[in-house]
């Protein structure tokens, strides 16, 4: 959600600039922009659109020893091409990108600026006219930057350029992403490390608070009183070729067939032999709550509903799963000794982080563990404990191979509490697991056929996932993923519950599938696909061999309590041949980002 670039060196920074904002463009964005200093003079180019709007604006012989640049995810003001970034102070000496909210913005406006028109309609315009505005009073550039972040609320990552000092960009954060990157003669700043991964592999961190002066043979890191922050510099565990498509025409449908690979690699980081390989303390604090907290959105959301079965399920430990957007301003009666477990892709999520910052304000003595894809994110370094998801850059909106890392890790983490608790297991999670990737390797091999049944479905504007247990679950994010990508209003539902209310929806050809992986469960949800489809729906039943009958689309067999990693994969297929069929731009989602850094 919005994205961050910037440059400072003896080379040319406009390719970097380009490309960092593109390797950002995952992030969703309406409009973009680049700014730099040439000649003594500030040079802003930005449009609304798409990042090759942009390349075919800038010049071909545009130098920009120093620069910034930005993706705009529109938060106030409409989408065009006064409110894109970056933005200009009145006289033109100082520009500004800024990621985040800014709360008390109009608050600002009216005390500062009241009888003044601004250019734009945006929160960010009145940062950059206040640092203006306060370096009138005499204050360098540093101060009236300083002066101006300590008048804001909410959240922001920033990037200041002043065009009477071209050798320095002014960098600062709060709950917003933002790193540094360190090159030979240049620096870098980015949302990501994904946005400068191709140039460099060592970065620095920013904490909130912190403010930051990057020259192209220097990086000084200062706290809120002032004092020179000394840190060590971090790799993380991403490559370049990895943000590549390859041959695949998407990243979703790359990261899909990527969920294999994903598997065997957790299965080769957290196992040791027999052994699992995982912190012994985050054992122990799991082993020791007397509830745990799940907490995620959307996606993650829905992985910590089957988490939450692995828990009480497997090692008995009373377990909840909130929407952490609900959690942080609704925060329900905790039991006397919680954990709390945060599901996030990027570690990064906003909503998440309130709900971090509120719980600890409650309780400091509190754990927390994140379950991420990022190292080094903003939540790994400000939870208690993290566990890898292990599974590559994910690029596409649609988060496909996190989904079912989570779970996979989930099923790890469980599995290994209610061992060391004593609990009788029948189940050999290495081994399974190992089934389950062979199991998705299989429905990878039948994409051709999956592609006919989601043709042959999804025809209408509305359906249906139905399922019962962890299947309903599974049914959750079935839809979530084809209403995201191919805009089809669709809704996942307990099998039992159509009858109270919903059916009334089910008319002639309407799609309605149904998970079922549980034999248990198997005439009960069939029952459920048969009262729609006497009503005219078009239904098809996803199962396991074991159970399928004739129309049926059959999974390999895999250990029931791990098919919804394998089940989803289906409908991911689905979800993507449904959105490539209607020529949708599956990466890229309307009105979505991959990463939510605003509440």
């Amino acid at each position: 959600m919005c994205g961050i670039v910037g440059y400072v060196g003896n080379g040319n920074g406009v390719e970097f600039l380009i490309d960092g904002l593109s390797s950002l463009e995952y992030r969703g964005y309406d409009s973009c922009g680049i700014a730099g200093i040439t000649d003594g003079d500030a040079k802003v180019v930005k449009t609304v659109g798409r990042i090759k709007n942009l390349e075919e604006l800038v010049a071909e012989d545009l130098v920009l020893n120093i620069g910034i640049g930005h993706t705009r995810w529109a938060t106030h003001g409409g989408v065009n091409t006064t409110n894109s970034h970056p933005h200009q102070s009145f006289s033109g000496r100082f520009t500004l990108v800024h990621n985040g909210v800014i709360e008390n913005f109009q608050e600002l406006k009216d005390r500062f600026f009241k009888n003044v028109n601004l250019v734009s309609e945006t929160d960010t315009e009145v940062i950059v006219q206040l640092i203006e505005l306060f370096s009138k009073d005499g204050l360098s550039t540093k101060e009236a930057f300083l002066k101006a972040i300590s008048k804001l609320q909410g959240s922001y990552a920033l990037c200041l350029l002043d065009k009477e000092d071209k050798d320095t960009i002014y960098v600062a954060k709060n709950k917003s992403p933002l790193l540094i990157g360190l090159g030979e003669g240049c620096n870098y700043v980015g949302s990501d490390a994904l946005a400068m991964i191709k140039y460099t592999n060592k970065f620095f961190e920013i904490n909130d608070g912190e403010i930051v002066t990057v020259k192209k043979d220097s990086v000084v890191i200062e706290d809120k009183e002032g004092n020179v922050v000394e840190r060590e510099s971090f790799t993380p565990n991403i490559k370049y070729g990895e943000i590549d498509k390859g041959v695949y025409d998407h990243y979703m449908i790359k990261e899909i067939n990527e969920q294999a690979f994903a598997m065997r690699n957790i299965i080769s980081q957290y196992f040791n032999g027999k052994d699992v390989k995982m912190d012994e303390e985050i054992i122990n604090n799991v082993k020791e709550a007397d509830r745990l907290y799940v907490i995620g959105c959307g996606t993650s959301y829905n992985a910590g509903l089957v988490g939450k079965h692995y828990f009480e399920k497997w090692a008995k430990i009373p377990t909840e799963v909130h929407l952490a957007s609900e959690f942080a301003y609704n925060v329900p009666l905790l039991s006397e000794k919680p954990m709390f477990i945060f599901l996030s892709q990027s570690g990064e999520t906003a909503d998440l982080r309130a709900v971090l910052t509120k719980i600890r304000e409650m309780n400091t003595d509190y754990k927390f563990l994140v379950l991420t894809n990022v190292d080094a994110s903003t939540l790994s370094r400000e939870c208690d404990y993290t566990l890898l998801l292990h599974a590559g850059v994910e690029i596409a909106v649609a988060s496909t191979k996190a989904y079912t890392s989570q779970i996979a890790v989930l099923s790890i983490l469980a599995y290994e509490v209610a061992k060391q608790l004593g609990k009788k297991l029948k189940i050999d999670i290495e081994k399974e697991l190992s089934v389950v990737t062979n199991a998705i390797e299989s429905i990878l091999d039948d994409t051709k056929n999956i592609k006919k049944l989601s043709d042959k479905l999804f025809t209408e504007r509305n359906a249906f996932y139905i399922g019962r247990g962890v299947d309903y679950y599974s049914a959750c994010e079935a839809s979530l993923k084809l209403k995201e990508v191919s805009y089809i209003q669709t809704e996942g539902f307990a099998g039992g519950e159509l009858k109270h209310g919903t059916i009334a929806l089910i008319e002639k050809n309407t799609p309605v599938v149904a998970l079922i992986t549980n034999t248990k469960l198997d005439l009960n949800t069939r029952s459920n696909i048969s009262e729609v489809a006497s009503r005219g729906a078009n239904t098809l039943v996803i199962t396991l061999e074991k159970l399928a009958r004739e129309g049926d689309y059959a999974i390999p067999n895999v250990h029931e309590e791990l098919a919804p990693i394998v089940s989803i994969v289906v409908t991911q297929l689905f979800a993507y041949y449904a959105a490539t069929g209607r020529g949708l731009d599956v990466d890229k989602p309307r009105n979505l980002a991959k990463s939510v850094t605003v509440e």
